[in-house]
């Protein structure tokens, strides 16, 4: 299990004074209101950055940390990522997973078929699409129907083949 999860890419600065453009990849953005800190992890190493302001702007956030008052303090770590320790993830709710957990996973089916490992998780708006790779690719919807069980410890996730799935 991943120990830190990216909450956000540093894709660019904010006018002069240490304001940076982040992408969330947080399925919920409004997230970044609630974080005191963030670990921002680039090619010129690791530091915890203690967050001053939040903002908004289009799919924008905009992130102001203490102690950073100049844009050339922070502009050498464009694309970075920021991440959170797991302890200050979002606490999930029931037959919910971090995708980051989801990755690897060994995919069989209710009748004993291995299927693959979960390569890639799609997520299309009205409900998420595992990509699963063995000897051939396999999409499948992130539903009860499909997904019966779900093992992250166990590292395994059981699915039943719905009607049509083995045609596509």
């Amino acid at each position: 299990m991943e120990d830190f999860f990216q909450v956000g890419i540093y894709t660019n600065t904010h006018g002069i004074k240490g304001e940076i453009k982040v992408f969330p990849t947080t399925d919920n953005p409004k997230r970044f209101k609630k974080l005191k800190e963030v670990i921002l992890r680039s090619p010129r190493g690791e530091k915890v950055l203690k967050i001053e302001s939040v903002r908004f702007q289009k799919q924008m956030v905009l992130l102001k940390f203490k102690d950073i008052d100049d844009i050339n303090d922070i502009e050498k770590d464009k694309g970075a990522g920021l991440f959170v320790p797991r302890a200050q993830a979002v606490p999930l709710g029931k037959d919910e997973y971090f995708i980051a957990d989801l990755i690897g996973l060994r995919v069989a089916t209710d009748e004993g078929e291995e299927l693959g490992t979960l390569t890639e998780v799609i997520q299309t708006g009205a409900n998420d699409v595992y990509v699963v790779s063995g000897e051939k690719e396999w999409l499948l919807p992130a539903i009860a129907d499909c997904v019966q069980e779900v093992d992250i410890s166990g590292g395994r996730m059981i699915v039943h083949l719905m009607e049509g799935l083995r045609d596509l």
